[in-house]
């Protein structure tokens, strides 16, 4: 994954790869403004620590979000957190010890791999179809985890267009989730960065408020952390994101947090505060952004199905998402990701394998970000995808092909050109070791 970042920062190089949203898209005149603003009545509390839980001004912006996700919290559950992935490291240095089970759906978010595996978790996957999850084959995990007197410390899962799938988690299957959870008492960690962005279809209830429908704590899960972050709906960049949480567990949270950083940035936090306080023609400017984001992701979403209808339609399959920034794509037997990604031309995007914590499955796989590049490159890159493809394909066909009357030897010859082996020797000896 690092090498494959390193790829991206090439200039020549397209990147289908990260999941990467478009900043390009905020407001030059905007920031200025916002951060002229913090410069003149708050730089001294920007340069500051700050608490480690965060700023209250900003987590009530953060319940704000959530409002608009249909899912209500009282703020004294919340911690911010710097970024996303922060949450992830953390809840596993809370809960993990070596050898405790993690399950998560297979294929999984490829930045949860080094955050669960670093704590050395075992860590299962249950099985995906196009409505998310499989709650029967969480059942079986379970059942046969039961077995070998092993009890899993939390399932992840990634409810809304899974990062990497594409799909979204249906509502029977939510609802017998948290069923399952709270017969078993069992955590689940919710990660929603993309819930906002939906491009059609009707929204769906999130995990955590769903839970806490059904707590009787007025409005508190028991049994979901709830992850969300700023990256995907304002910018990564801001490195915020934030964590609902069961009390005892927030507790821990906080405490990890603490001897990980102290606190998130307060300039970052007071910059989401004063963003959240704009508007934009009568409605909240953060909304009136997010809809934009929407319209925008949408088209280049179908910008790219159609690149692949045109360049790749023969060779694979792939998802048509609701919403989020991804679509998985898996190739015809005989080709494997990782090499059609070392010989592609000047274009990157996440090979299968880094979806699945063993790194067996997933191999003729491939998840392509639509969101943070603009159509004509979007169309460059799956041509470029799918001029591999031809080549690699011709040369499978080379290797495998026999002609008539002929012999494997005539059929290597036709891609390789094999140069005449030395009599035995000194000399040959030497050139066999080089």
């Amino acid at each position: 994954m690092r090498d494959m970042f390193a790829l991206t920062e090439r200039p020549e190089v397209i990147s289908l790869a990260g999941g990467l949203p478009d900043t390009s898209t905020f407001s030059p005149a905007l920031y200025t403004k916002l951060m002229s603003q913090i410069a003149k009545s708050d730089v001294a509390r920007a340069l500051q620590y700050g608490p480690t839980d965060g700023i209250g001004v900003v987590k009530d912006c953060i319940a704000e979000v959530m409002a608009a996700e249909g899912t209500a919290i009282d703020v004294e559950d919340l911690i911010v957190t710097t970024g996303g992935q922060q949450v992830l490291d953390m809840v596993a240095r809370t809960l993990i010890d070596p050898g405790d089970v993690i399950i998560a759906e297979a294929p999984t978010y490829p930045g949860a791999i080094p955050a669960f595996a670093a704590y050395q978790a075992d860590i299962r996957q249950v099985e995906m179809d196009a409505q998310g999850m499989r709650i029967d084959a969480l059942a079986d995990l379970l059942a046969e985890l039961d077995r070998a007197s092993k009890r899993p410390k939390l399932i992840y899962t990634v409810p809304n267009f899974q990062n990497p799938a594409g799909v979204t988690l249906a509502r029977e299957r939510r609802e017998a989730l948290i069923e399952l959870a709270r017969e078993r008492e069992l955590l689940i960690l919710e990660d929603n960065p993309y819930g906002l962005l939906r491009y059609e279809g009707e929204p769906l209830p999130s995990l955590y408020s769903l839970d806490a429908s059904t707590s009787g704590r007025g409005g508190a899960s028991d049994f979901v952390i709830y992850l969300g972050t700023f990256s995907k709906i304002l910018s990564p960049g801001l490195r915020l994101g934030w964590a609902v949480a069961p009390r005892p567990v927030l507790e821990k949270l906080n405490l990890g947090k603490q001897g990980a950083d102290l606190c998130s940035s307060s300039l970052s936090q007071l910059f989401v505060s004063a963003y959240f306080a704009e508007r934009d023609g009568g409605r909240p400017a953060w909304l009136a952004y997010i809809e934009r984001l929407r319209n925008l992701y949408r088209s280049r979403r179908d910008v790219m199905t159609a690149a692949l209808k045109e360049h790749l339609g023969e060779v694979a399959d792939w998802n048509a998402p609701e919403g989020g920034l991804f679509i998985w794509a898996t190739l015809a037997e005989g080709l494997d990701t990782n090499d059609l990604l070392a010989r592609s031309e000047d274009v990157a995007f996440v090979p299968g394998r880094a979806a699945f914590f063993d790194g067996r499955r997933g191999a003729r796989s491939m998840r392509l970000n639509f969101a943070g590049s603009p159509a004509e490159e979007i169309v460059e890159g799956i041509r470029r995808i799918g001029a591999t493809i031809e080549r690699e394909r011709g040369l499978l066909g080379a290797l495998t092909r026999r002609r008539s009357g002929g012999g494997d030897k005539e059929a290597l010859a036709e891609v390789l050109e094999l140069s005449p082996r030395r009599s035995r020797g000194a000399g040959a000896g030497r050139d066999q070791r080089r």
